[in-house]
C-alpha cells in the first residue's frame, strides 16, 4: 500500500510538467488497453485508436475494457466502451490521473476495402480537468491500414491536437509468417512532436492462436515493461484479460475485456452442437438471378439458394435441411441445379425434408431428392409429362391485313415460322421432340433413382394416373407423409428421433463467420448475361462489355464464370459481348455456365469461354440466323390510316410505312422486290458463315463439323456435350468449382462476387398493367423486334417457346 501511495504522489507531482510539455498523453498511455497494435490484431479499439480500423469490420461490434487499480484483480479503475459498425465508430474512454478523471470521446469514419483503408477520427475530452489541457483537448486522428497480402498489415496514424501544437505519429506493422492468424508478429513505434527516432518509444510482440478462438498475446515495450494476455472467443461473445508488468518486471495491474458482435472463428461454435440444429427454408416467389435492392416482388435469388444449401452442408451443427417449395416458381433447369446441390448435401450426411402442396412435374422432380416428401393433407400432385409447342399466327396476320415473308435458309432455324405457317415444320417437330425426350428421360431417371421406381412403373404413373390425391400419392409411394409446414418441428423430431432447434440461413457458419484473413481474398466473379441479346436491353451489351473488361483488369478477380440465360437476338450485341469474353479469357480462366436457354445469340456469347457447362435440359446450340419481313397488306386500310413520303435513293422507302399508335411499331408499306430479297439472302448467308467460323474457332472444331450440327438446330445440354458444343453437364456451382480449380484456388480460399447482383435499387410501381402484359407477350416481343430491326439478320430463338417457370 505504501508503494502505491508513493507512486500516486509522484504521478500527481509530475503531471503539471508532463502537461506543459505534451498537451496530449503519449500513445502508449492513451491506449493502454491495447494488447497489440490495432492494424495487427482484431481491429484494436474499433477506431478509437486507428480510425481506419472500422473499415475492416463486417458487422457491428461493441467492446468493453476495464483495468484494475494496481494488482487488485477485483478492483475497477479505468474503463472504456468502444462501438462500431462497418465504416463508422463511436467510443468513450474514462481515464484517471491521480485525483483527476477525464473522459475521451471519439467519432471515427473510414472508407476502403480489404486491401487498403483510410479513416478520420475526431475526439474531445471532458471531466475534472475542464480548465486544464486534459479536459479541453480536441484531437484529430488520421489513419490508414494497408494489407497488401495475407502476410502483412501496415498501419499509420497521425494525431493532431486542435488546441495546441502537440502531435504524434504512430507506425504499426503486423507479420503473419504462415499467412493465417495462427501466428502474428507485430511491432509499433510512436513519434511525439520533437522526439527523434532514436528516442522514440516502441513495442513488439506476438499473438499465437493455440486453437480457433483461443489466443495468447505477449507484448514487450522499449521501457522494458511488458504485457501477457489471453483472448477467448465464444462466437458472438468474447472475453479477454492481460497482465501488465512495469519496467521493473513487477505486476502493476490487470486489464479485462468483453466483446459482443460478429461471429468469430472458435472451437466453441460447434462444441455440443453437432447435428443439433436444422435449417428451415420457406421459399416463396419466383427464382431469378437478380432482384431489386428495395421493395422487390418476392424474387428468390438463385445463387443465394445454392449458397445457403452449400453452407448448410458445410455446417456441422446442421442435421436436417427442410424446404417448403409449395409457393416456389422455378425454371426446370434451375430446379435440376437446386436438386443436385441438395443431393450433395444429403451425401455429406444431412437429412432432407421437402414440403409440397400442389406440385406439377418440375416441382415434384425437385422434391424427389428428399429423404421425406411431405404433402399437404388437402394437396395433390399432377404428373402429366412434358409438352412444348407454339402458337401460329399466319391466319391472324391475314385477317389483320399483314403480310409476312419468312427468310429461312437453314433447316432448323424455325423462329419465324410462327408467322408464316399454321403448324410445325417437320424439322422443327424433330428438334422439339428430341429435346422433350431428353427432358422427360432426365426427370424420369432422377425420380426413379430417388424413389425406387422402375422406368415402367414411372411411365405408367404418367400415362395412366396423372392426378394424385393425397391418399393416392401415399399408395404409389410418391410421398412419405401427409402434414403441414406448421408441423415442421414435429416432423423433424419424428424423422430424426430427437428434438432439434431451427437456425436461420444467415446464421450458418459459412454465411456468418467474420473472416480473419488479411488482404483482399481472391475472387471468382459471376457475370450475368440475361435476356435477349440487345445493346441497351436484355443483356445490355454495352454495359456488359464494360463489366467484363473490369473483371479482366481486376487483379483480385482470378477467374470469371459467365452465366448465360439468353435466347439470342441482335448479332452486333452478341458479338460485342463474345469479343469481350474472348479478350478476358486470354488473361484469366472464363467458364461459361448456361442456364435454361443459351441458344443462337446466347450460344454466340458463350463460345469463347475456356469451357462451357450446361444442365441436362439447357437449350444450347441453335447456330443459325433468321430474318423476316412484316409488311402492310391491307392493314392500314382497315385502320383508316395512310402514309406518304418523299425519297432520294432507290430503296430509301423500304422500311417506311404507317406508325401504329400505342404499340410503337412501324409497318412497312411494301414487301421486298426480287432483287432486294436476293440481297437479303446473301447477307444472311454471310452472317451465318461468319457465325460458323467463330464457333469453329471458339470450340476448336472444324468448320465442316460445325456445319453438320448447325443449321439452326437447338439441343438439350446432354446432347450438346455428345456433339462437342458443351464440355460438362452441370450447373452454376459446377462452373464455379471449375473456374477456381483452373485459377489454382482451393475451395475455401476465395470469395464469389456477382456482376451485377441487383436489377436496380428500387422497382417502381407499374402504372400501365395492360400495356405491360402486352409488352411481355412473346409474340409481341418478336413482332416488335422485327419492326425495330427491319431486314436485319437475327441469331435468336423465338421467345416463349422454351420451358418457363412452374
Amino acid at each position: 500500500m505504501k508503494t502505491r501511495i508513493m507512486t500516486l504522489a509522484a504521478l500527481i507531482l509530475t503531471l503539471p510538467a508532463v502537461l506543459c510539455a505534451q498537451a496530449i498523453p503519449l500513445y502508449y498511455d492513451r491506449y493502454s488497453f491495447l494488447p497489440a497494435p490495432p492494424a495487427a490484431y482484431q481491429e484494436g479499439l474499433l477506431g478509437f485508436d486507428n480510425p481506419a480500423g472500422v473499415a475492416y469490420l463486417k458487422t457491428g461490434e461493441t467492446r468493453f475494457f476495464w483495468s484494475t487499480e494496481g494488482n487488485d484483480a477485483s478492483s475497477f479503475y479505468n474503463w472504456g466502451i468502444y462501438s462500431a459498425i462497418p465504416y463508422l465508430g463511436f467510443s468513450s474512454q474514462t481515464t484517471k490521473f491521480g485525483s483527476l478523471k477525464v473522459r475521451d470521446y471519439r467519432i471515427s469514419l473510414a472508407a476502403g476495402k480489404d486491401g487498403f483503408a483510410f479513416g478520420l477520427g475526431y475526439g474531445w475530452s471532458t471531466g475534472d480537468g475542464n480548465n486544464g489541457p486534459l479536459g479541453r483537448e480536441k484531437l484529430l486522428s488520421i489513419g490508414s491500414i494497408i494489407r497488401p497480402s495475407k502476410y502483412a498489415s501496415i498501419g499509420m496514424i497521425q494525431y493532431l491536437s486542435l488546441v495546441s501544437k502537440a502531435n504524434e505519429f504512430v507506425g504499426e506493422i503486423g507479420i503473419r509468417p504462415l499467412g493465417t492468424s495462427r501466428l502474428t508478429l507485430f511491432g509499433d513505434i510512436a513519434l511525439p512532436r520533437k522526439v527523434g527516432l532514436s528516442d522514440a518509444p516502441y513495442s513488439a510482440g506476438l499473438a499465437v492462436e493455440i486453437a480457433p478462438g483461443i489466443d495468447l498475446v505477449g507484448r514487450y515495450f522499449e521501457s522494458e515493461a511488458f504485457t501477457v494476455g489471453v483472448n477467448l472467443s465464444l462466437g458472438r461473445f468474447g472475453l479477454g484479460g492481460q497482465s501488465h508488468y512495469d519496467s521493473k518486471q513487477k505486476l502493476s495491474r490487470y486489464t479485462y475485456s468483453v466483446r459482443m458482435g460478429g461471429l468469430k472463428p472458435s472451437i466453441f461454435n460447434t462444441v455440443g452442437q453437432v447435428n443439433k440444429r436444422y435449417l428451415p427454408m420457406n421459399l416463396k416467389g419466383t427464382v431469378d438471378y437478380q432482384k431489386y435492392v428495395l421493395f422487390d416482388d418476392g424474387t428468390v435469388r438463385f445463387y443465394d439458394l445454392l449458397k445457403n444449401i452449400r453452407a448448410a452442408a458445410n455446417d456441422p451443427r446442421i442435421g436436417v435441411i427442410a424446404l417448403n417449395i409449395a409457393s416456389l416458381r422455378i425454371l426446370p433447369e434451375h430446379a435440376w441445379e437446386l436438386r443436385e446441390e441438395l443431393l450433395k448435401a444429403k451425401k455429406s450426411g444431412k437429412g432432407l425434408i421437402i414440403f409440397i402442396e400442389t406440385p406439377e412435374i418440375t416441382g415434384y422432380h425437385l422434391a424427389s431428392a428428399a429423404d421425406r416428401i411431405i404433402l399437404d393433407p388437402q394437396g395433390f400432385i399432377m404428373l402429366p409429362g412434358f409438352t412444348m409447342g407454339k402458337t401460329y399466327f399466319k391466319g391472324t396476320l391475314e385477317k389483320l391485313g399483314l403480310g409476312f415473308d419468312e427468310w429461312r435458309f437453314f433447316k432448323y432455324k424455325s423462329a419465324a415460322e410462327v408467322l408464316s405457317r399454321e403448324k410445325m415444320s417437320d424439322a422443327d417437330r424433330e428438334q422439339y421432340q428430341d429435346y422433350v425426350d431428353v427432358w422427360y428421360e432426365t426427370v424420369r431417371d432422377d425420380i426413379c433413382r430417388s424413389r425406387g421406381f422402375t422406368t415402367e412403373q414411372y411411365d405408367k404413373l404418367i400415362d395412366s394416373n396423372v392426378f394424385f390425391m393425397p391418399e393416392d400419392a401415399l399408395q404409389f409411394r410418391l410421398v412419405d407423409t401427409l402434414a403441414r409446414w406448421s408441423d415442421l418441428d414435429k416432423i423433424v423430431r419424428n424423422f430424426t428421433g430427437k428434438k432439434k432447434y431451427s437456425i436461420p440461413a444467415r446464421e450458418l457458419l459459412d454465411n456468418a463467420l467474420v473472416p480473419s484473413e488479411w488482404g483482399c481474398r481472391p475472387q471468382v466473379a459471376i457475370v450475368y448475361g440475361l435476356g435477349e441479346c440487345a445493346m441497351e436491353s436484355g443483356i445490355k451489351a454495352r454495359s456488359l462489355e464494360k463489366t467484363i473488361a473490369r473483371m479482366e483488369s481486376d487483379r483480385n478477380v482470378k477467374a470469371v464464370v459467365f452465366r448465360v440465360d439468353s435466347p439470342g437476338g441482335d448479332a452486333m450485341a452478341s458479338d460485342v459481348v463474345a469479343e469481350a469474353i474472348k479478350k478476358c479469357a486470354k488473361r484469366k480462366p472464363v467458364i461459361v455456365s448456361q442456364g435454361q436457354v443459351a441458344g443462337s445469340g446466347g450460344y454466340w456469347i458463350s463460345m469463347y469461354g475456356d469451357s462451357i457447362v450446361a444442365g441436362p435440359n439447357s437449350i444450347t446450340g441453335s447456330i443459325g440466323v433468321i430474318g423476316g419481313w412484316l409488311y402492310d397488306k391491307g392493314f392500314s386500310g382497315k385502320l383508316g390510316m395512310t402514309s406518304d413520303n418523299v425519297k432520294r435513293g432507290e430503296h430509301a422507302e423500304l422500311g417506311f410505312g404507317i406508325r401504329v399508335p400505342f404499340l410503337g411499331m412501324t409497318v412497312p408499306s411494301r414487301n421486298l422486290t426480287g432483287d432486294e430479297r436476293r440481297r437479303v439472302e446473301e447477307i444472311i448467308r454471310r452472317f451465318y458463315d461468319s457465325f460458323i467460323v467463330r464457333v469453329a474457332q471458339g470450340r476448336n472444331m472444324s468448320e465442316e463439323r460445325v456445319r453438320q450440327i448447325a443449321e439452326g438446330h437447338f439441343y438439350a445440354g446432354t446432347t450438346g456435350k455428345e456433339i462437342g458444343l458443351v464440355d460438362e453437364v452441370g450447373g452454376l456451382m459446377t462452373a464455379l468449382a471449375m473456374a477456381a480449380e483452373k485459377a489454382g484456388l482451393k475451395p475455401d480460399e476465395f470469395d464469389v462476387i456477382e456482376m451485377p447482383k441487383y436489377k436496380g435499387f428500387l422497382k417502381f410501381p407499374d402504372l400501365s398493367p395492360v400495356r405491360t402484359e402486352v409488352a411481355d407477350e412473346p409474340f409481341y416481343r418478336y413482332i416488335k423486334l422485327l419492326s425495330d430491326r427491319p431486314g436485319q439478320p437475327l441469331p435468336m430463338l423465338l421467345p416463349g417457346t422454351y420451358p418457363t417457370v412452374k
